[in-house]
């Protein structure tokens, strides 16, 4: 089963990078053979809806707004994920949203059964390259749920 993990968010912003910040952790630690990739989707756009569809399974990984403490980690699975999205319509840096793909992927008539949003509390949404003291704690977090994900998905990543 491919898996495509989508880390999503603007480095330039510091806490509202992380999903790039988690999938340049993860990079190097996920082999060829899991079928697992990993994508920089940034500050998202209509050219993602193409691996959206193509992928099995889906895991996001964003900052979002828990209304919790900074570096909060939370995973809204399934149906859970698509309540989440469409219940938090925010102002973004992006120029499309998830919520955007999501329709188009259900509307083409791909969007991953098994999918996944990794979601993390930014702390610090301003100019500047690094995370926050709190969410840069948060992303080993992150990635150990991602592989607990994918290990419920498909079994033990070797």
């Amino acid at each position: 089963m491919k898996i495509l993990i989508l880390g999503i968010g603007n480095t330039l912003l510091s806490d509202e990078g992380v999903g790039v910040h988690v999938i340049q952790t993860l990079a190097g630690r996920v082999a060829p053979e899991d079928e697992v990739e990993l994508l920089d989707g940034g500050t998202l756009s209509f050219t993602l809806a193409g691996p959206i569809e193509s992928a099995e399974a889906l895991m996001v990984v964003d900052a979002a707004e828990l209304k919790a403490a900074p570096g909060e980690v939370q995973v809204f699975e399934g149906p859970d994920m698509d309540a989440f999205l469409a219940g938090n319509r925010k102002s973004s840096v992006h120029e499309v949203g998830l919520l955007d793909l999501m329709v188009i992927a259900r509307l083409t008539g791909h969007w991953p059964e098994r999918r996944a949003l990794v979601a993390i509390q930014p702390e610090k949404v301003d100019w500047g390259e690094a995370l926050s003291e709190k969410v840069a704690a948060a992303v080993p977090l992150a990635c150990k749920h991602i592989r607990q994900l994918i290990e419920a998905w498909r079994g033990p990543i070797r």
